[in-house]
């Protein structure tokens, strides 16, 4: 393989530039950049050891730098990794991977380095796959996950059920082959106890999928209401700034607010939209249609309601927009009034909050009824967890074929025909971890990544 080099730091200026440089002859190029106070060369020094001097390109000093060595095959990828941190300007550090490259390295693709660490053992390609997550994790919860993936925590839950398929299998092909050895039969009690219990394992990990994507992509949220019954305030409370205009003006939101915030450890993609009411404004009326695009293809609605006041057309035309909606009916400005409304609400809606988001009384009602409404208030953040529609996938092809392989066990089929399921069902299980995954595969998930990691 080409030894591969690459800023491995954000393209922005900051405190430290880090140039990755990871190959057969990462130690020598870097020696050929890197001159250190002490005059000893990267080559001579133990892995894991760092110098400190100058980045040189020829003849001219880059910067001041430090360079530090990771031996094959303890290394992020495997292979012998220098890394040289400079200051952390942009043209710095631009200088200093111009003089890698101009020394012998290539530019390194997106997710080079991880495809190298999981092309040389270093990690399963779930751990790999887990990587981008951790880097984009935007929440506490959602780098729990990535970081219990990235660990082995699915690898291992998916390498239990299949070396298990497999030494079923083993012993079903042994009894078959060599029918006059002393090789116990494998019951078809105990086969079916283990397919059922991978069946189960399966199930548990599919109908978890959408929870625990919800916490590690967060969950488009749009907050809508008729006009002045405070969604601009509620954004503001949630965001925990004047990110919407507030006046007591009706129709003073004409287009969509949009903010990213954290929930008790739930990322919502807020959406402060016009108030839903009929109108006769034209650009009010744009406004309008856009709040009810955003309700319909939202995960998650805020329908916010005045205390203050009854319930009007405009309200009720809402209530019906929300219904088969993961949505929340939120009754506001209770700092004003002690009657709210509640029964129509409460029949219409799985949650019901009282708030006042002027003052932000029962904002911790409403993260409760949020983590309850999503399901990820019990959400275990520490078990193996799928990640993305690729693992869900193979998951899925690997439950149909032990549910297959289960009906031809419990109909009297031939143990050549559960065998056929079972292989099916381990296929599709060393796709998911990367054992038996194509090239193809491989270079499709790590052309998403970044360059540099």
């Amino acid at each position: 393989m080409s030894t591969i080099a690459a800023v491995s730091t954000g393209m922005a200026a900051g405190g430290i530039g880090i140039v990755r440089i990871s190959g057969e002859n990462a130690i020598k190029i870097a020696d050929s950049i890197f001159s250190s106070v002490s005059g000893r060369k990267i080559a001579d020094i133990s892995g894991y050891c760092a110098l400190y001097g100058k980045a040189v390109d020829g003849e001219t000093v880059l910067d001041t730098a430090v360079a530090l060595l990771f031996r094959a095959p303890k290394s992020y990828t495997g292979e012998d990794v220098v890394e040289i941190s400079c200051h952390g300007g942009l043209y710095i550090t631009k200088r200093v991977l111009r003089a890698a490259l101009s020394a012998g390295a290539v530019p390194a693709e997106p997710g080079e380095f991880t495809k190298r660490a999981f092309l040389n053992g270093k990690m399963d390609l779930t751990g790999a796959e887990s990587v981008m997550n951790l880097i984009s994790a935007q929440g506490e919860e959602a780098e729990k996950i990535a970081l219990g993936i990235l660990e082995g925590g699915l690898f291992k839950e998916i390498k239990k059920i299949s070396d298990k398929l497999l030494y079923d299998m083993a012993l079903l092909s042994a009894w078959v082959d060599y029918p006059y050895e002393e090789i116990d039969e494998l019951s078809s009690e105990n086969l079916g106890g283990d397919i059922r219990n991978g069946i189960e394992s399966l199930g548990k990990l599919i109908n978890n999928y959408d929870t625990g994507r919800i916490i590690i992509e967060g969950v488009d949220t749009a907050i809508v209401g008729r006009p002045n019954v405070g969604k601009s305030t509620l954004m503001n409370l949630l965001s925990g700034t004047d990110r919407s205009i507030v006046t007591e003006i009706a129709g003073t939101t004409r287009d969509i607010v949009e903010d990213t915030v954290t929930l008790d450890g739930i990322v919502l993609h807020l959406s402060d939209t016009a108030g839903v009411r009929e109108t006769d404004d034209a650009v009010e009326s744009i406004g309008v249609e856009r709040a009810v695009k955003r309700l319909e293809n939202a995960q998650l609605v805020l329908a916010v309601f005045d205390a203050s006041r009854p319930l009007s057309d405009d309200d009720r035309r809402l209530i019906a927009l929300c219904k088969n909606k993961n949505a929340i009916g939120i009754i506001n400005k209770t700092d004003l009034v002690e009657n709210y409304l509640t029964d129509e609400l409460k029949e219409n809606f799985r949650k019901l909050v009282f708030i006042s988001a002027k003052t932000g009384d029962g904002k911790d009602r409403l993260e409760q009824a949020v983590t309850e409404l999503l399901g990820t208030g019990n959400f275990d953040t520490s078990a193996a967890t799928l990640i993305n529609e690729r693992q869900l996938e193979c998951c899925k092809n690997a439950l149909k074929a032990l549910n297959e392989a289960e009906e031809a066990l419990n109909i009297g089929l031939t143990m050549d025909a559960v065998t056929v399921c079972l292989d099916s069902a381990v296929e599709s299980l060393l796709v998911l971890t990367g054992e038996k995954a194509t090239d193809s595969v491989v270079n499709e998930i790590f052309a998403h990544f970044c360059v540099g990691k």
